[in-house]
C-alpha cells in the first residue's frame, strides 16, 4: 500500500511503498478515505516523542481516518466488511498510522459508525481534534452566560471548541489576528465571538472585555501562565498543552491537563452532532495521498481550521 512514513526521526514525511497491515484478534483492517493531519503527527515527524513511545520503522504517521471496513480480526462482532467508520488510530506504539490506503484499528475503542448526513471527507478531520475539543469544553463546563476564552481558535481543536462552547450559551472570546482569520473564527457560528487579536496587547484586549476575568480558558496555543493571569477567581483552565496545575500556583484557579480521550460514545456524540449541522468540521485544505508532505508543511505554516489528506 502507499502511505506516508518515516524511517527516521526527525525527518520529513515522505510518501512510499509498506506492506499492507493484517488486523489481529480484536481489530478492524479499514481502507481509509480521508485523513488529517494533526499536531501530533509533526511532533512524531520532529522526534519529539523519542523515548516516550516506541518507534516502528518504517514508521507510517497519522491518527484521524475514516473509510470503510475491509476486514475483521479474531473475535470481532458488531462489525462488517462495508462498513462506513471513522475515528482515531489510537495503538500503544508509533507506526502503524492513518495516513495510508489501510490501517488496523481497535474495535473497542477509538472508532465509530458514520452516520446519515456526515459526509467522509468531514468524519476524516473530526477525531482527533473533535475529541480534544469537546474533552477541553467538558473540562471547563462552561454555564450560559458565562465567558470562554478560545485561546488558539483558528486551529482544528480552536474552531471546534469555539462552537461547542457557543452551543452551550456561553460567551466566546476568541484568538486570532485581524482580517482572514477573525473572519474565520466568527464565522464559525451564529452566536456572537468576540476576536482579540494576540500579536498586541491581548491582556488588554480581554480584560477590557471581561473586567472581572473570564470564567474560564481552553488553552490551545500561547502561554499558559499568562492565560490563568486572566481567569477570575475559581475560574478554571483546560490546557492541551501540558500545562499543570503546579504551574500556576498561588493563583485560585483549577487546571485540567487534557489527553484526548476518543472513546466510542465521545465520537458518536461529535458525529451526531456533525450529521445534523449543529457542529461544522472546519475543512479548508485537501491533499491527496501523494502530495501529504505539502499538507505537513501547509499546517506548520498555520493554515485555517483542518487539513485533509485524500488516501483512496
Amino acid at each position: 500500500m502507499r502511505a506516508v512514513t518515516l524511517n527516521e526521526v526527525p525527518s520529513a514525511p515522505t510518501v512510499a511503498e509498506t506492506d499492507t497491515p493484517r488486523p489481529e484478534a480484536g481489530e478492524l483492517l479499514v481502507r481509509v478515505a480521508v485523513s488529517s493531519v494533526n499536531g501530533f503527527d509533526l511532533s512524531v515527524t520532529s522526534g519529539r516523542l523519542q523515548g516516550m513511545m516506541e518507534h516502528r520503522f518504517p514508521l507510517v504517521v497519522g491518527m484521524d481516518f475514516a473509510g470503510t471496513v475491509e476486514a475483521l480480526g479474531e473475535g470481532v462482532e458488531g462489525f462488517a466488511p462495508g462498513d462506513a467508520v471513522f475515528g482515531v488510530a489510537m495503538k500503544p506504539y508509533l507506526g502503524g498510522g492513518a495516513l495510508a490506503e489501510y490501517v488496523t484499528v481497535n474495535a473497542a475503542y477509538g472508532l465509530a459508525r458514520i452516520p446519515d448526513g456526515l459526509d467522509v471527507k468531514d468524519a476524516g478531520a473530526l477525531g482527533l481534534a473533535g475529541t480534544a475539543a469537546l474533552n477541553s469544553v467538558d473540562a471547563v463546563a462552561p454555564e450560559k452566560g458565562e465567558t470562554v476564552l478560545v485561546s488558539g481558535a483558528t486551529g482544528g481543536v480552536g474552531a471546534l471548541a469555539v462552537q461547542l462552547a457557543a452551543a452551550r450559551g456561553a460567551r466566546v472570546i476568541a484568538t486570532a489576528r485581524p482580517g482572514e482569520e477573525a473572519d474565520f473564527v466568527t464565522g464559525l457560528t451564529d452566536a456572537d465571538v468576540a476576536v482579540v487579536d494576540f500579536t498586541g496587547d491581548l491582556v488588554a484586549q480581554v480584560r477590557a472585555l471581561a473586567p472581572g476575568g473570564v470564567d474560564s480558558v481552553l488553552h490551545l496555543a500561547g502561554d499558559g501562565a499568562t492565560l490563568a493571569g486572566l481567569l477570575r477567581p475559581g475560574g478554571r483552565l483546560a490546557s492541551t498543552l501540558g500545562l499543570t496545575q503546579d504551574a500556576v500556583e498561588g493563583i485560585d484557579v483549577t487546571v485540567h491537563s487534557i489527553m484526548a480521550d476518543p472513546n466510542p460514545q465521545t465520537l458518536m456524540t461529535l458525529a451526531d452532532q456533525a450529521a445534523t449541522g449543529a457542529l461544522r468540521v472546519p475543512v479548508n485544505a485537501t491533499f491527496p495521498l501523494e502530495q501529504a508532505p505539502e499538507a505537513f508543511d501547509a499546517f506548520r505554516n498555520g493554515t485555517l481550521g483542518k487539513i485533509t489528506v485524500t488516501c483512496a
